[in-house]
């Protein structure tokens, strides 16, 4: 009797070993459209940052009042939180390109007139106000367009990346234009700041000029029809990783990232000091920013469930700083702190872009920014009544623990949505319990 012949079990291919970490970080750059882009972005972004802290200082000035700070940041926010959605709906349908190169060109004009006000000794608090209202009407496109051009410039593969890099640009700004826009404002006053930002949109209208549009991935236009914003609400309600990346994104939005209030004030009433002492806040918040947007870049996969880590590291850091005893240890929780707030803000973002249909990213994307900017005009006027009423320390223990509750409020829906290890995830679960960003 002959016995069938042994069959030899297929060994598995080999795993790949992983990349480097600097060709990880860094491989969004390889594509020429993000690479003019990305310099472009880079010039622009410090002078923005300037802005941010000249117009923060300048209404502090000018009215003597923490919830002043929080209306001025609130009215730049309002036309997101009520016309947000709509503008996503728009971005759908428009060129995104020309849609940001029109955006970016209306706010360097908004800068220059706050700048001749500024240096000519003509501005009131009433014209920094409506100019803030004006910069917000621009954001209503301006955001959702920005965020969406990102998955025309490079590959479903390198979202995660290309938005990691974004924000370290964005946070290399905020650690150097608050730390100028300080020593410019102790020289010279909040004017020039203004103008330096308003000349540096050129940088980024160049960029945008010289970017190759055949090599775009373009998508077909959302074709006009009624119901399109609601559609988006629905859309990002009936998928329970989606809502809950939105409710936390919501949350700490409202009370936890409302820093332009909040460290003006802890600046001055808590550590004692003035322009310079903020700027510096600002610029420790930004340096621990660029530190955890590059740790984001060399991610390759991302789960709502390390949201709501990111969420509690949030959470701890702030509450930490509401303690903080001096300008040292302060600057220190700080780091720490722009380090988990950019990885929270970029994986939200990710997780939206990867687990929504082409023709729907603008207006998820949109609504991201209602909740994220939009949450402004409530959560800026009550932050900055609570450090007028008690102090700037509670302030910030209260943008600690709002967060931490709804993180432990969402933590079953996650933990439901999260399979074991040995179960294959369910086809409908787009983004858990984890998405790669790179190629299998």
């Amino acid at each position: 009797m002959r016995w069938p012949p042994l069959r030899r079990r297929r060994a598995p291919p080999a795993a790949e070993p992983p990349r480097p970490w600097r060709e990880r970080a860094f491989r969004s750059l390889r594509v020429p459209n993000y690479r003019t882009f990305f310099t472009g972005h880079a010039v622009s972004v410090t002078g923005t940052w300037m802005q941010r802290v000249a117009q923060d200082w300048l209404v502090l000035e000018l009215s003597d009042s923490a919830v002043a700070v929080g209306v001025a940041t609130a009215l730049q926010a309002v036309p997101t939180l009520l016309l947000g959605v709509w503008g996503g709906v728009l971005v759908d349908r428009l060129d995104r390109r020309r849609t940001i190169m029109g955006t970016q060109a209306v706010s360097a004009v908004l800068a220059a007139v706050l700048a001749v006000l500024t240096l000519t000794g003509a501005v009131q608090l009433w014209m920094v106000f409506g100019l803030a209202f004006g910069l917000g009407l621009v954001t209503v496109l301006d955001g959702p367009a920005r965020q969406a051009f990102i998955t025309e410039m490079v590959g479903p593969e390198d979202y995660v990346n290309a938005q990691s890099l974004n924000s370290t640009i964005h946070n290399l700004g905020r650690l150097l234009g608050p730390a100028a826009a300080g020593l410019l404002i102790a020289w010279a006053g909040s004017g020039l700041a203004f103008a330096v930002n308003a000349a540096s949109f050129v940088g980024v209208l160049a960029s945008l000029w010289r970017i190759d549009p055949d090599r775009l991935h373009r998508r077909e236009p959302a074709p006009r029809r009624r119901g399109q914003a609601m559609e988006a609400l629905r859309y990002v309600w009936r998928r329970p990783d989606l809502r809950a990346c939105m409710l936390l994104v919501t949350v700490v939005a409202l009370f936890g990232q409302n820093f332009r209030v909040v460290l003006p004030v802890f600046a001055r009433d808590v550590l004692g000091g003035g322009a310079e002492t903020y700027g510096w806040l600002t610029s420790a918040l930004g340096a621990g920013a660029v530190i955890g947007a590059l740790g984001s870049a060399a991610r390759e996969r991302v789960s709502t469930w390390s949201l709501l880590l990111w969420t509690g590291g949030f959470s701890g850091a702030s509450m930490l700083l509401a303690g903080a005893p001096g300008l040292a240890i302060a600057l220190g929780l700080l780091v720490g702190l722009g380090v988990t707030n950019i990885c929270f803000n970029t994986l939200a973002r990710v997780l939206l872009q990867l687990g929504v249909d082409a023709s729907m990213q603008g207006r998820v994307m949109a609504l991201h920014a209602t909740v994220f900017l939009g949450s402004t005009p409530i959560g800026g006027p009550l932050l900055g009544w609570i450090c007028e009423q008690f102090s700037a320390r509670a302030g910030l223990f209260l943008s600690g623990v709002a967060p931490a509750v709804a993180a432990l409020a969402l933590l079953p829906t996650l933990r439901r949505l999260r399979p074991r290890s040995d179960e294959p995830p369910a086809p409908d679960q787009a983004v858990e319990p984890g998405i790669r960003t790179t190629p299998s």
